[in-house]
């Protein structure tokens, strides 16, 4: 065990040493603050631990040991009882000791802490959302098909809603120039009309104004040609 907790102190100074080497981007968010007194999930925790580690070094008891060493057994027990306890108490200390390094390292404690404050934390909101206790969410496997078909639809639908909307938005856009484009050739073309009237107008004086004149030079054409015409 104290080879493990010497490579995990190695890897732990590799891994602060690393990360000290980089800057970081931002500053960090403030940490959740976390009681240090360990409380209902974390001392379940040591007890499990302890309970391990007793049913372990149970296993180093005083018969198990002698069967290893019968001669001394028989010839000095008190000794060799000395000596299972030394070992028992030596090896028990050091399994703490190095439980108790890994609990400090890992922040355990606090951990299990804030997991017990976000359990709680979740237990109220769904309190205060009147979520009834009693009510069990329905498996998966046990929802209707259509439910299930929805849910996998869903995503690929919602992307493809996305992209007609993108295009439906890009047709509206285009639409909208034309319409203007044909506004704009309309009041273009009643302009044009407009003044094509005004000239058919003026024309049509025009052509008033010479069938005075044409009739006038009839009147002397027909007068010169009688003149022209008698012996």
């Amino acid at each position: 065990m104290a080879t493990v907790a010497s490579g995990q102190e190695t890897a732990a100074a590799a891994a602060a040493a690393a990360s000290s080497q980089q800057a970081p981007a931002s500053p960090p968010l403030p940490a959740r603050h976390t009681a240090l007194t360990p409380g209902p999930r974390a001392s379940r925790f040591q007890q499990v631990l302890d309970s391990s580690l007793s049913h372990t070094l149970s296993k180093i008891s005083w018969d198990n040991f002698a069967a290893c060493y019968p001669t001394i057994a028989a010839q000095a027990p008190a000794v060799l009882r000395a000596v299972q306890k030394q070992m028992v108490d030596r090896l028990g200390a050091l399994c703490k000791k190095e439980f108790d390094s890994v609990l400090q390292a890992r922040n355990v404690v606090a951990k299990l802490n804030e997991l017990e404050s976000l359990v709680s934390e979740a237990e109220r909101r769904r309190d205060d959302a009147g979520v009834v206790g009693s009510e069990v969410p329905v498996p998966p496997h046990m929802l209707p098909p259509d439910q299930i078909l929805a849910a996998h639809l869903a995503p690929h639908l919602a992307q493809q809603q996305s992209q007609l909307n993108a295009k439906l938005q890009t047709v509206q856009a285009h639409n909208a120039k034309l319409f203007s484009d044909i506004q704009k050739q309309r009041a273009e073309m009643q302009s044009l009309i407009a003044l094509l009237q005004k000239v058919f107008e003026d024309i049509d004086g025009a052509n008033s104004q010479m069938d005075d004149v044409v009739d006038d030079l009839a009147k002397e054409t027909r007068t010169v040609e009688a003149e022209m015409a008698e012996p």
